[in-house]
């Protein structure tokens, strides 16, 4: 049994495997880390979701609240921890010290700790996952697998800034990319569909062309040809690129020493005014979440209206670039929070595309709460537009199993995930 962690700084989802059946046993979050109303949403294969009320007041707590959860007689689906086989754990950045997957050490959690600043918001949450479980579990191998991994691929020429070079060789300053299991699971799901659903053929399925657009409180979009990442939107640290929740994405940088003279504060403090409350959420002035924004623009709040035209504007000129770097696209494909669930979100960043060969079906858009993931909105005669619910765990176990078998060459190990 291999067991995927996830850590944010207030929640920790996981996932449990049997590797054997290729097959996912239970899944849940614990929510509410660090509040005196956490809990924890436990639900085992077709079965219900099981919700059990308990204070965790850190990660330490969280973890032990999900082993024990995992054994307990009723509801679990093990009978004692040494039936886990290892763990995995999503890092968000590796900086330019990890390309893959590996196994956590001393050194290695030093090394990633190095490295914090760059994802100021997930990293330092990633490692208190690492050290707790290190903790509760300190005889289970634990693995770390990268969101930077899947975008190594990515050549000099897309990865490297024009600033001076000393900036790159001394530094590491280049762009990593982000969100890499989410864009490698739900690119190798379409791969699988297009040849299913016969849009492609044998002829050209080796080398397909898709955009994968992660849109949640984060956002990415990623240009994948021939199975490889060749480009994607977030760069050094996942402040660049698209709007999202509270990042304001590309921004002119001459605006930050500016910004920081007229309010006499620092450039530090105004790179943490664009990671947490810009985006969305500086637009708007209330909210990060799409579904109360789309609602509010509905309800004529022209903030909120701005909000998402400004978005969608971003997202669309992102499909146009990416399109023309791989000489065209065989599929798009939208994923996370509001990726699978705005309607609202898809239909403003696809209309205008016709010209593309890339149309919406408006209605098919709409209907589609409680879907599962073969869904194509494209209209009649067009380039296929595919939301697929992203598997990022799953992701994570293909990695932690290839590392304990020895058998681990990055991206070539995917053997279970995106079949089916």
């Amino acid at each position: 049994m291999i067991l995927a962690l996830n850590c944010g700084s207030s929640s920790v989802k996981y996932q449990c495997v049997s590797w054997n059946k290729h097959q996912v046993i239970c899944k849940g979050v614990v929510e509410r880390v660090g509040s005196a109303s956490s809990y924890i949403l436990h639900e085992r294969l077709s079965e219900g979701i099981i919700k059990t009320e308990k204070h965790c007041p850190d990660h330490k707590i969280a973890i032990q609240l999900i082993l024990d959860t995992l054994m307990d007689p009723e509801i679990g689906v093990v009978k004692s921890m040494t039936e886990i086989r290892a763990v995995g754990h999503r890092v968000v950045h590796g900086g330019d010290k990890f390309s893959k997957s590996v196994l956590i050490d001393a050194k290695v959690l030093d090394t990633i700790k190095e490295v914090q600043d760059l994802a100021p918001l997930h990293n330092p949450s990633n490692i208190l996952g690492i050290e707790s479980a290190k903790v509760v579990m300190p005889t289970i191998p634990q693995i770390a697998v990268f969101d930077t991994a899947f975008h190594q691929t990515i050549p000099d020429y897309a990865y490297m800034y024009a600033v001076p070079k000393d900036w790159y060789n001394n530094f590491g300053v280049r762009r990593y990319g982000f969100h890499g299991s989410s864009h490698l699971y739900v690119s190798k799901r379409a791969e699988v569909l297009l040849k299913k659903q016969e849009y492609v053929t044998t002829e050209n399925s080796d080398n397909l062309k898709i955009i994968t657009m992660h849109i949640g409180n984060g956002v990415s979009i990623s240009a994948v040809k021939a199975g490889i990442c060749v480009d994607t939107s977030m760069g050094f640290t996942p402040l660049e690129g698209a709007i999202m929740g509270t990042r304001s994405g590309d921004i002119d940088p001459a605006i930050i020493p500016y910004v920081a003279k007229k309010l006499d504060i620092s450039a530090k403090h105004i790179i943490e005014t664009l990671n947490k409350k810009s985006g969305i959420l500086g637009i708007t002035g209330q909210y990060t979440d799409r579904r109360d924004v789309t609602k509010a623009a509905q309800e004529g709040d022209k903030d909120c209206l701005l909000a998402l035209e400004m978005e969608t504007y971003r997202l669309k000129k992102y499909i146009g670039s990416y399109a023309a770097a791989m000489g065209g696209v065989n599929a798009i494909v939208f994923t996370a929070g509001a990726g699978e669930n705005n309607w609202f979100i898809r239909e403003k960043t696809i209309q205008g595309l016709d010209y593309m060969g890339i149309k919406i079906d408006l209605a098919k858009n709409k209907n589609t709460v409680g879907k599962k993931e073969e869904i194509n909105i494209a209209a009649e005669s067009s380039i296929p537009i595919y939301i697929i619910p992203t598997n990022e765990e799953l992701v994570f176990i293909e990695d932690v199993v290839a590392i304990l078998e020895n058998r681990y060459d990055v991206h070539t190990n995917y053997k279970y995930s995106f079949q089916g």
